[in-house]
């Protein structure tokens, strides 16, 4: 995105976002037309500063977008999020392809009888051209946060503007459903993956989600692929907001009735919106804001569902291997998340605690492997606290572990096997091939109906000074094709085993893994 080579493989995200908007102020001084940052119109979306905008070409977003007749204008790319408390708060947010005026969503318990009228916020990201590939491009996005909800109702909902008013007999295709979370613990299913990006085989694992029929789906990271390189850099020239606006089309068939709970990666930072790379994601996204305060990462947050509280971290903040944010937070995640898994296993409600994050601690692939920053900071507060299950992302295979405790095997889980993690440890799955080009293993595959065990896998680990080579015993399961997780969640009374009942299922439908994680309900 213009920064020489050699300067951003020594910056920061802080600092190549500082000599980006820099450069670009200068080019457009130099063509005649000085910018003053935080005075122009539809503007970079910066969450907490003035909005900024400092393009090639011209100072703003054309003023004639704003005179597009609103019935010519049809919402795409709607994708729903949980509140703070998923039984009573869902945000709904979509996206326009032009400016429109008073956008709203309407909602009720039934299709025809869409009363309860709500503003919109619009949310505008500019992306002058020059910025990597992208063309001189505005995106409007839309978010309209709804609270007081009964749990455990489904609810019907249009999303709309002035001249698409989605209540309109003809426009009642267009509606769509979203379902709370229960106030008591029930039966349920939820979904996993992380590296989708556009094309074929995410459109075709998405059509799979959709028929497990998940009360949510997690995705850990590597979200749209918008900057194809992930390295943090503004030297990526490859970058191109619009394919933003292609992802969102792509997923909604899914997210405009399943909530769509992303962490954020390496390839989620874009340092021309903010200096913490998270700008883009803030416009595009409105997640639970329940994170540690101060920390600058807005994919940090968690949220219980049923007897299962899910955390969602910023591996970002820790990564040897990708240090463009390393250190960000300044500790204060590690400390959140410490009081996150001290409050759960202490709540009398949940039963289980779900982690999920981009880089993995346990990983064979050989194109990234394990991440040494998570396993020192983050792997021990897992085994303190029994952590249930650990989803992954960035390495574009599926692959399992045995149970883990201080980086060995405490027991083998075959597939089938079932775990106890209050005795036994933690279990990590790697679940990255939603959708991007497949990496691969240094050892045979070995999945459902193929197995092929082996002693040991040679391997390394990312450290702060660089790879480290290890042999790991902890390799269980290892598939090499575009899968996903599947979670079916089972509660039990107080005393009785609940379970988690975890499936691998590829892109075909079939099994290639499973397993059980059992402890004792409260």
């Amino acid at each position: 995105m213009g920064v020489p080579e050699r300067l951003a493989e020594k910056m920061s995200m802080a600092e190549q976002h500082e000599y980006l908007r820099a450069t670009f102020s200068r080019r457009n001084m130099i063509r005649g037309g000085a910018v003053t940052i935080g005075a122009v119109a539809g503007g970079a979306f910066v969450p907490g500063v003035a909005q900024a905008a400092v393009p090639a070409q011209r100072t703003s977003a054309p003023a004639s977008a704003e005179k597009v007749d609103g019935a010519l204008v049809a919402p795409f790319g709607r994708h729903l999020a949980f509140g703070n408390d998923p039984r009573t708060e869902m945000t709904v947010s979509w996206q326009v392809p032009a400016a429109v005026a008073k956008p709203c969503i309407r909602i009720g318990a039934h299709p025809w009888d869409l009363s309860r009228k709500i503003d919109a916020e619009v949310r505008t990201l500019y992306t002058p051209a020059g910025v990597g590939a992208s063309g001189d491009h505005t995106q409007y996005y839309l978010h309209a946060k709804l609270t007081h909800l009964r749990p455990g109702r489904t609810y019907y909902y249009g999303v709309g503007h002035a001249g698409f008013d989605p209540a309109a007999p003809h426009l009642l295709g267009t509606l769509g459903t979203f379902t709370t979370a229960p106030s008591r613990a029930e039966p349920f299913t939820f979904t996993a993956f992380g590296d989708e990006g556009v094309g074929y085989h995410g459109l075709a694992n998405d059509a799979l989600l959709l028929a497990q029929n998940p009360a949510f789906h997690l995705h850990a990271g590597d979200i749209a692929y918008a900057d194809p390189a992930g390295q943090g850099k503004t030297a990526d020239t490859g970058f191109d907001s619009r394919i933003w606006d292609q992802f969102l089309a792509q997923t909604e068939t899914v997210a405009k009735q399943v909530p769509w709970m992303p962490a954020y990666g390496n390839h989620d930072m874009e340092a021309w919106y903010s200096p913490n790379g998270y700008g883009g994601e803030e416009a595009r996204w409105t997640l639970p804001d329940n994170g540690p305060d101060k920390a600058n990462l807005p994919g940090v947050y968690s949220f219980v569902h049923g007897n299962t509280a899910v955390i969602s971290l910023d591996a970002n903040d820790i990564s040897f291997e990708i240090p463009a944010n390393l250190g960000i937070s300044g500790g204060t995640q590690t400390t959140w998340l410490e009081t996150q898994l001290k409050k759960y296993r202490a709540s009398k409600d949940v039963d289980f605690i779900v982690v999920f994050f981009h880089h993995c601690a346990y990983c064979t692939s050989t194109a990234h492997a394990s991440e040494g920053g998570v396993r020192q900071e983050w792997v021990p507060l897992f085994e303190k606290y029994t952590v249930d299950l650990v989803i992954n992302g960035h390495n574009h295979q599926y692959e399992r572990t045995d149970v883990i405790k201080n980086n060995a095997v405490t027991k083998k889980l075959p597939i089938g096997g079932t775990a106890y993690p209050e005795t036994d440890g933690v279990v990590y799955v790697t679940a990255g091939a939603a959708g991007r080009s497949l990496y691969a293993f240094s050892a045979p595959q070995s999945y459902e109906g193929h197995e092929s065990e082996v002693e040991s896998v040679a391997s390394f680990v990312n450290l702060k000074d660089g790879r480290q080579n290890e042999t790991v015993t902890w390799s269980r399961v290892r598939y090499l094709d575009y899968s996903f997780l599947r979670v079916d969640v089972t509660p039990a009374p107080k005393g009785r085993l609940a379970t988690l009942k975890v499936r691998g299922i590829a892109e075909t439908g079939e099994e290639v893994d499973h397993f059980t994680v059992a402890r004792r309900a409260k």
